[in-house]
């Protein structure tokens, strides 16, 4: 019989509006230590953010004081399947200048009992 899998919060990740710069990717807080089974980006600025997996490839954008959450594997109880993998980041850059706030970056991830 299978351990049953807890879900995790890992500790949230957070970048203030001033070191989001333009025309270049930064880093969103450390990259991740365990698999994401679910994610959720917050942009609480007052702008329009682009953000990449990559740090150089444009991904998608989140409006001005606006969010998105992925469940991607919540529902799972093994390792296989579909995962954001540890080692992964999340960079952004401007698309308008932010003046005020933060992006958020918080991850769940599973533990066995």
């Amino acid at each position: 019989m299978k351990n049953s899998v807890r879900i995790e919060f890992d500790e949230i990740r957070s970048l203030a509006f001033g070191s989001i710069l333009g025309g270049t990717y930064t880093a969103v807080g450390s990259a991740l230590s365990y698999p994401a089974r679910m994610v959720m980006i917050q942009n609480y600025t007052d702008a329009l953010l682009m953000f990449s997996t990559d740090g150089s490839t444009d991904n998608f954008v989140l409006g001005a004081y606006s969010q998105l959450i992925l469940d991607i594997a919540t529902n799972k109880t093994d390792d296989s399947g579909l995962y954001l993998s540890a080692g992964s980041k999340l960079y952004v850059q401007q698309e308008d200048i932010p003046l005020v706030g933060k992006v958020y970056f918080s991850v769940l991830y599973g533990s066995e009992d």
